[in-house]
């Protein structure tokens, strides 16, 4: 450990936290936001969800367990910095082909380490997030913060991760075949449909409703992704089009897309939920699921009265909409991750009930 600072953290009102650098020593503004997963930092580097953001790691060590090559959500990460509390260069795991450090070098990923995440986390919590600059200690505080005020964070996330051409995920014994739309899409979600018998059909964002009608999919699949659901209104529009002509799901970004395409509207929360332990309530069944989440934004509970959509899931934490569903039109959608990664797989049976409604509708064809 270095004997000086070397790194700090200037935020917009002029707070500052001192830390030591590690990854890319680049200057970078990012919206600062917290996880609270105690595994997973692989997985959480590698999701396109967190693009553009400075993610605070509240479980103290990261890094110990390196960099495998089967997990990673994305081949090009995009998130814009680490900030933790301890950094561990030295991994401990037969599985590592790599040290975090090297791959965050390797993106242009800033870390910073030494900061007291604890209080970051509830520094965060009382003010919410916001804009951040991560820059070399040499820095002053005016000019930081002259800088947050000349710069934004951009909304172009979705457009910078979606894929660029449209990509087919074959499998042998093809029971179904999904479209899925690709707003910043986890790899695990295409294990789980393939996992199920589903050939994939991966297209990118702004891919029309004509379009995707003439791949001739059993269902269509709206993906996670990053920023204001809101600053994507072609796929607003494309789902609009698709409305009772297909099964529908939605998992994250792709719920609150659902919700906008009939009519609800969305709101930013002041921090978010990241993490792998958010209870949730299945108002269908009652029963509790633990679950693994990563979003800024949700849907307004109000504001789905008058839409055909009824709500299905509840946050325990706060209440907020967790999930919804439109039997009329086979469309349904979840807020948090049932395909984990990090965090626990309490929910399988959402992808269960994809399958079972895409039958559904060959048998009545």
């Amino acid at each position: 450990m270095l004997n000086e600072y070397n790194r700090k953290l200037i935020f917009e009102d002029g707070t500052e936290y001192y830390g030591y650098s590690f990854g890319d020593s680049s200057e970078k503004v990012c919206e600062i936001v917290f996880n609270t997963s105690m595994v997973g930092y692989q997985e959480i580097l590698s999701d396109p969800s967190y693009t553009y953001q400075a993610v605070v790691m509240t479980y103290p060590l990261i890094g110990n367990y390196g960099m495998a090559d089967d997990d990673y959500e994305t081949l090009n990460p995009s998130l814009g910095a680490f900030v933790v509390s301890e950094y561990n260069d030295r991994p401990s795991n037969f599985r590592s082909t790599a040290s975090l450090d090297e791959i965050m070098k390797k993106y242009g990923i800033a870390g910073i380490s030494g900061i007291d995440t604890r209080k970051l986390t509830r520094y965060i919590r009382d003010n919410g997030s916001m804009k951040v600059l991560i820059a070399d200690i040499s820095t002053s505080k005016e000019d930081g913060v002259e800088k947050l005020k000349n710069s934004s964070v951009p909304t172009d996330a979705v457009s910078k991760v979606s894929s660029k051409e449209r990509r087919i995920e074959n499998i042998q014994n093809q029971l179904f075949h999904v479209v899925a739309i690709d707003c910043g899409m986890k790899q695990n979600i295409v294990r789980s449909l393939i996992k199920r018998g589903c050939k994939v059909t991966v297209v990118p964002y702004n891919t029309s409703a004509e379009d995707i009608e003439r791949l001739s999919p059993d269902g269509i699949f709206i993906s996670n992704g990053p920023g204001d659901p809101q600053d994507v209104p072609c796929v607003i529009e494309t789902i609009k089009a698709l409305h009772g002509k297909y099964v529908i799901f939605g998992i994250c970004l792709g719920h609150q897309i659902i919700c906008l395409s009939y009519g609800a509207k969305t709101y930013k929360l002041k921090f978010g939920h990241r993490g792998g332990n958010h209870p949730v309530k299945n108002l269908l069944t009652g029963k509790i699921e633990i679950t693994s989440q990563n979003h800024s934004y949700a849907v307004d509970s109000e504001s789905l009265e008058n839409t055909p959509l009824t709500a299905t899931h509840i946050n325990l934490i706060d209440n907020t909409i967790e999930g919804v569903q439109c039997l009329e039109d086979k469309v349904f959608s979840v807020q948090y991750h049932p395909e984990s990664s990090p965090g626990p797989e309490d929910s399988p049976y959402l992808f269960d009930r994809f399958i079972e409604m895409m039958q559904e509708e060959k048998n009545n064809a």
